[in-house]
């Protein structure tokens, strides 16, 4: 039996190839700095992994989660990018604001890549704690930057076999 996430994370020659002209792009919402860079970092070992190169990917930021499904249509109608990672984290608070800015963020994203058919992957940490969002962005199998640039590349190269 494969282990879990192995689809994910595994491009063979001819798909890395296939992977290799692409231009992607990043986008992050900044509210939390520290998380934002280490989402980002892990977006970038996420596009490598799949075989495109660092030259190759674009890096965008907006304030925070809300803001991801606006930057992703503007990158996605460019014709340029064939797939966006959204990268954020929300952290519940005391108030619904959490579950406003996580509903419509989740809900935009999904928007844009249906109406453009540019791929874009929701990689937004949805979370109660610090210390859940710290271990989202981390680095390892649960990296939520990691996770959306595979999809990301996944779903471009669907597109790609499907066209």
């Amino acid at each position: 039996m494969a282990e879990a996430g192995a689809f994910l994370e595994t491009f063979d020659a001819a798909e890395r190839e296939a992977l290799e002209p692409l231009r992607f792009a990043v986008v992050v919402g900044r509210f939390y700095e520290d998380l934002a860079e280490r989402l980002t970092a892990g977006a970038v070992a996420g596009f490598e992994l799949a075989g495109v190169r660092a030259g190759r990917i674009e890096h965008h930021s907006v304030p925070g989660a809300y803001e991801l499904p606006f930057a992703a249509k503007v990158l996605a109608e460019t014709g340029d990018i064939a797939g966006v990672a959204c990268l954020g984290v929300v952290i519940r608070g005391e108030t619904a604001h959490f579950d406003y800015v996580c509903g419509e963020s989740a809900r935009g994203v999904q928007d844009v890549q249906l109406a453009t058919g540019v791929p874009c992957a929701f990689g937004v940490i949805t979370c109660d704690t610090m210390e859940q969002a710290l271990a989202r962005a981390g680095g390892d199998k649960r990296d939520q930057g990691r996770n959306a640039a595979l999809t990301v590349a996944r779903m471009a190269l669907l597109k790609r076999q499907v066209a």
